[in-house]
């Protein structure tokens, strides 16, 4: 089964007529982007998008073996006229299934929002599923697994994660990303964070042969997410693990009784997580990373390592040298070699405090110091790291 994407952006395409945000000053080349539609196997359009004819042209198609025209959702675009020798477009009742005369099987999914998505089937057992924009799939799982998922990744990255939790998206299941509007980030950054997801987007009239070996992204095992303070780094490592269920949040802060500043920043955090997600409040961070489980996302290790040095008296001075600095240094060793020999996904935050002043006292010099050896030696089994200023994301390795 072959589907031609004849546009990969929302609605009013990309850039926006008059709009002069960075996004669309920057969506030039290979980044301008037409309103979605796709071709499948130059008989089924899914989506009727202005100047469809066009697209398929550029693109190497035609519109003259269209058998079927299926909407998802009612048109919120520029106003679209049906070209001539198409067939009237129309949307399938949710459940409904229907069979072309090309052999193509398509199943309506209902969605948890207006609109429709739509399940194909190639006479060969290829399956492609397709979203709407801001769509998520309804009911329950026991799904299996397509060969090409074509969805609002970055608007609905949830939807991403229920499809994993059902098994109808694995490893070898290609998801596209489309119905990108000028709310995404400028430049590479989009590519980014979606290969995170394990999804990637590809140029208006790419062509994708489902069957044929395609370069899914690999998703990175263990990531470092550095920053300063309110930098977003937690933010950014939330990000790339909103894409998977069941992720375990590590909170190494822990509770702090009469706090009130130190509550509302937890209540931020938890706030902003998926409902999905679990949390776990303990420093005892190498016992997980030694077991079987979902993701983990560690926020953070600045907080373990206050732990780790009330553990090992590091704030007194004599008995830091007596046996504090070779008890830190066997805790610290555990926990880097838990990350080495770790099986699981793994994102941890952490503070990059070594580029401001230098800290008045001598323990603040120490934690200083402990911290930017372990940030170093957890980066070393890290195989993306990236520091984050300003609310940007930058790659380290």
């Amino acid at each position: 089964m072959e589907t031609t994407l004849l546009g990969t952006a929302a609605p009013a395409g990309l850039p926006r007529p008059d709009c002069p945000c960075a996004t669309c000053a920057a969506a030039r080349g290979d980044r301008v982007r037409a309103a979605t539609a796709l071709l499948v196997d130059g008989a089924l359009l899914l989506d009727l998008t202005p100047g469809a004819a066009l697209a398929a042209a550029r693109a190497g198609q035609s519109l003259g073996g269209v058998r079927q025209v299926l909407l998802t959702h009612p048109h919120d675009g520029p106003p679209v006229e049906l070209p001539p020798g198409l067939p009237r477009a129309g949307r399938v009742p949710d459940g409904q299934e229907l069979t072309l005369i090309s052999g193509h099987r398509v199943r309506a999914v209902p969605m948890d929002s207006p609109g429709t998505g739509y399940e194909v089937t190639s006479q060969e057992g290829d399956r492609l599923l397709y979203l709407p924009r801001g769509g998520s799939p309804a009911g329950e799982g026991g799904v299996r697994p397509y060969d090409l998922v074509v969805m609002d990744v970055l608007g609905r990255p949830d939807a991403l994660a229920r499809l994993r939790a059902w098994g109808a998206v694995t490893g070898a299941t290609d998801v596209v990303a489309v119905h990108l509007d000028h709310d995404v980030p400028a430049g590479g950054e989009t590519a980014r964070r979606l290969a995170a997801l394990g999804a990637r987007t590809v140029p208006d009239g790419t062509t994708l042969t489902l069957g044929e070996y395609q370069e899914v992204p690999d998703v990175p095992r263990r990531t470092l997410v550095l920053g300063g303070a309110r930098s977003g780094k937690s933010v950014e490592a939330e990000r790339r693990l909103e894409g998977f269920p069941d992720v375990v949040y590590v909170a190494t802060g822990g509770r702090r009784a009469g706090d009130r500043e130190w509550a509302e920043r937890i209540s931020l955090h938890r706030d902003r997580r998926p409902s999905s997600w679990r949390t776990e409040e303990t420093c005892e961070v190498a016992e997980l990373l030694g077991g079987d489980g979902p993701p983990l996302l560690i926020d953070c290790l600045s907080l373990w390592l206050t732990d780790a040095m009330d553990r090992a008296g590091a704030w007194d001075d004599a008995r830091w040298a007596a046996d504090g600095q070779r008890a830190l240094r066997e805790r610290v060793a555990e926990l880097v070699g838990a990350v080495r020999s770790t099986r699981r996904t793994v994102v941890a935050v952490s503070n990059e405090v070594g580029s401001g002043v230098v800290p008045a006292t001598a323990a603040g010099r120490r934690f200083r110091d402990e911290l930017g050896r372990l940030n170093a030696a957890f980066a070393d089994e890290c195989e993306h790291v990236l520091l984050v200023v300003a609310g940007q994301a930058l790659v380290l390795r």
